[in-house]
């Protein structure tokens, strides 16, 4: 149990709480089989300080909705997407979204393929895998989704790949 689950549940309970940090966990999603789809939900769903994303392609209409959910509860969300694999129709209207939504995105053109498919949560936790955050990784391809909870020192090195490639990357700005 999280500290801040922990201490919620204590005052609701009317109780003093010692917590102790949550014990490091892995899951496992598949798809087409949706499993995939579900914890990648369930990973943005649980964010409650920061997110931060890197996404080959990006066009998942339901991944932007809970993106901007988390953004709407208050939770930093950033992210770094494939300038290249991101100029189609799709991708372009899920970028307008979420940055007319004030969630900042860039674009990152400083390899052949920025082929990064990862959200780090609350510096905490990592979802990674083939998972493209596209309809077609939802319905149609065959792909994976691994969550590596409570692992900070880990959600720390994949931090630092993030920032590296924000460092690289553009600001994008919507077209409408």
């Amino acid at each position: 149990m999280n500290k801040i689950v922990c201490f919620a549940l204590a005052s609701t309970l009317g109780l003093s709480a010692t917590c102790f940090a949550a014990e490091p966990s892995v899951q496992v999603g598949f798809s087409p089989e949706g499993s995939a789809h579900t914890l990648v939900l369930s990973a943005i769903d649980s964010a409650h300080t920061s997110i931060r994303m890197l996404s080959y392609s990006f066009t998942a209409r339901d991944i932007v909705q809970a993106l901007i959910a988390a953004k709407k509860r208050g939770v930093d969300v950033k992210i770094v997407v494939d300038e290249k694999g991101n100029r189609g129709r799709y991708s372009v209207a899920a970028m307008n979204l979420i940055v007319n939504n004030q969630i900042p995105i860039r674009t990152d053109s400083e390899f052949p393929i920025q082929h990064d498919k990862t959200i780090i949560i609350d510096d905490q936790s990592v979802e990674t895998g083939s998972f493209n955050f596209t309809d077609s990784a939802e319905k149609r391809n065959s792909e994976n989704a691994l969550v590596i909870w409570n692992m900070p020192k880990l959600a720390q090195s994949y931090t630092a790949h993030w920032q590296d490639r924000w460092d690289r990357g553009q600001d994008y700005r919507s077209t409408y």
